[in-house]
């Protein structure tokens, strides 16, 4: 009888942590359905709020993850529980991944924007890739090797504007252009008007305040700083060309999406990361717009530089 008791025992300690263990699963899928669904809540100190709402996208990898352990576990009801951050981030992330509404019809405007990369080993061969993509527009940011750019692009886009390490290349006329202040004590951003065929296009070209974990004080500075100048600014077509240094989730970026449209949300298909250039994780570059429509919008892998390249197409 001894004997037999302690066999039962035995038989069932291990469904026990089994359960336990199930149980665990459960509940971190529950804590990650909250987080994906929630991140704003997260305070915003030291930045912390504004890293969490740029790696969500990324929460949805955990979902395997929680899943392969609730098969390790035989967990049935963690299994189904695994289910709710799944359903949660399909339903906030996964139209990302659907073909978009908008994109139909021929582009008259393509532009593109490239981070080169201070040092960049060959800037010739990185805006080379951008040039045989055949945009009309070219902004650029981390010019530190003007000279080699030039002789790279000029003789396709005659036209060009530069401001300290930010500079836009056109193949129409630019008739302005000037910096722009964006809080950094020194202009790192440039506004300019273009000649298209169809009528005069405002072009921003920018590069804003860097943004480090636990360091996002001078981004958001300038980002505000941005948000302020295009609410200001009566130019009814105008892009945004740009390492604007902030994810399309992240809170900060609502000064923005309120005034712009975002290309790549609007006429692209996925998430269209851009750094680093390897595995990219998060999408610090962008193309916005008012007054047009977007056609297309995507990410070109260039050579030597640390981003990708953003593409998009508009109809005037």
């Amino acid at each position: 009888m001894t004997e037999q008791m302690v066999d039962e025992r035995a038989a069932g300690e291990p469904a026990g942590r089994q359960g336990r263990r199930g149980l665990v699963v459960g509940l971190c899928a529950v804590l990650l359905a909250l987080l994906i669904v929630g991140h704003r809540a997260v305070p915003n100190v030291h930045g912390l709020g504004s890293l969490v709402d740029s790696a969500t996208p990324l929460l949805g990898l955990g979902v395997p993850v929680l899943a392969l352990a609730a098969l390790l576990r035989r967990s049935r009801r963690a299994l189904l529980v695994v289910l709710l951050p799944a359903l949660v981030w399909a339903a906030l992330y996964g139209g990302a991944w659907l073909p978009p509404a908008a994109g139909a019809g021929t582009p008259s405007l393509r532009v593109a924007s490239q981070n080169l990369r201070s040092g960049n080993p060959d800037p010739a061969a990185t805006v080379h890739a951008l040039a045989d993509a055949a945009p009309d527009l070219i902004g650029l940011q981390e010019v530190d090797d003007g000279e080699r750019v030039a002789a790279a692009l000029g003789g396709r886009y005659p036209h060009r504007a530069t401001v300290s390490t930010v500079a836009l290349w056109s193949r129409w006329p630019i008739r302005e252009a000037h910096g722009v202040d964006t809080g950094l004590g020194w202009d790192r951003a440039l506004r300019a008007v273009v000649g298209t065929p169809e009528g005069d296009l405002a072009v921003y070209v920018v590069h804003l305040g860097s943004a480090r974990a636990g360091h996002t004080a001078t981004r958001d500075e300038t980002l505000a700083a941005l948000a302020a100048t295009v609410r200001t600014d009566d130019a009814p077509r105008l892009v945004v060309l740009g390492d604007l240094n902030t994810a399309t989730t992240d809170r900060v970026f609502g000064p923005l999406t309120r005034l712009l449209g975002d290309a790549q949300a609007e006429a692209g298909q996925g998430f269209g990361f851009t750094w680093p250039a390897e595995l990219p994780v998060t999408r610090p570059d962008h193309v916005l717009y008012r007054g047009l429509t977007p056609t297309a919008a995507g990410v070109l892998h260039t050579p030597d530089s640390d981003h990708r390249a953003v593409t998009a197409g508009f109809r005037w």
